[in-house]
């Protein structure tokens, strides 16, 4: 696979999330490579060791390494651009449609404001600089599909999609935008470990989202779904289809797991 231009030594990453899974594979991919990376977690055990990993990692050591208090301005004043930002901070904090308010709120503070911020932040100083940008923001298929038992992480991850989308679609009509040189991109996990979980059969590995991350923006692609051991691209795009397909043909909501439609469903989606 060839390597992605916005991954080159001159370039500065900043990726939130950064102490476990993705967001920390994403900051040693980037540090390999030479980047200097700036990277965002809460305080705790986990983001002390990624920094150290990460510098480690890095050719240029801990020059090119930040861990940040004040996301913005630590970023300008070290780095003085940003060419690869990365919104992965998420929590999965509430369940059910009962759940504490203040929990709703939590979860969209930090899974759709924080990329909201993270853009705000940042954009202006990357359309200034005259320098090839790329925005990922990191969505979840249940933000697509929206299957039961966890509603207030598909809302959170739904309303993420419809902002990227009207910020893809605002960047490539912007005046100060028409060479196309900073572009935003959903990127779509499958299955994948994540946090201290052990790996399992059939998930991916960070790095391997990270590798498919890398390849879908060097095609181009908004949408980057990433398929795992035991769901492929084309099962992904039959459940997405079966999705729409609710709106299109009037059927209830979530019909897959509806008991009139879970048979025709399952042949349809597997």
């Amino acid at each position: 696979m060839a390597e992605c231009t916005i991954v080159a030594a001159h370039n500065v990453a900043v990726v939130t999330g950064a102490a476990l899974g993705i967001g920390r594979a994403m900051c040693l991919h980037f540090a390999k490579a030479g980047m200097s990376v700036a990277m965002a977690d809460v305080a705790g055990e986990h983001f002390t060791a990624a920094i150290e990993a990460v510098t480690l990692a890095s050719p240029r050591g801990a020059d090119a390494i930040l861990a940040m208090q004040r996301l913005h301005d630590d970023v300008m004043s070290r780095f003085g651009k940003v060419n690869f930002l990365a919104n992965n901070a998420v929590t999965r904090t509430g369940r059910g449609m009962d759940a504490d308010l203040a929990e709703w709120r939590q979860a969209m503070d930090v899974n759709l404001f924080g990329p909201v911020h993270g853009v705000r932040a940042f954009l202006p100083a990357m359309l200034a600089s005259g320098e090839r940008g790329v925005i990922v923001n990191v969505g979840s298929k249940q933000g697509i599909t929206n299957p039961p038992g966890h509603p207030i992480y598909n809302i959170t991850k739904s309303a993420l999609k419809t902002y990227t989308e009207a910020l893809e679609h605002e960047l490539r009509s912007r005046p100060d935008n028409r060479d196309r040189r900073i572009t935003a991109h959903l990127l779509v996990p499958g299955w994948t470990t994540t946090g201290t979980n052990d790996h399992k059969p059939g998930a991916w590995l960070p790095e391997q989202v990270v590798d498919e991350m890398l390849a879908g923006i060097t095609r181009g692609d908004f949408y980057i779904i990433c398929p795992d051991g035991e769901v492929s691209v084309d099962m992904d795009r039959r459940r997405v289809a079966w999705a729409a397909g609710d709106i299109i043909e009037n059927r209830p909501p979530l019909s897959r797991w509806h008991p009139d439609y879970a048979e025709a469903a399952k042949k349809a989606c597997s």
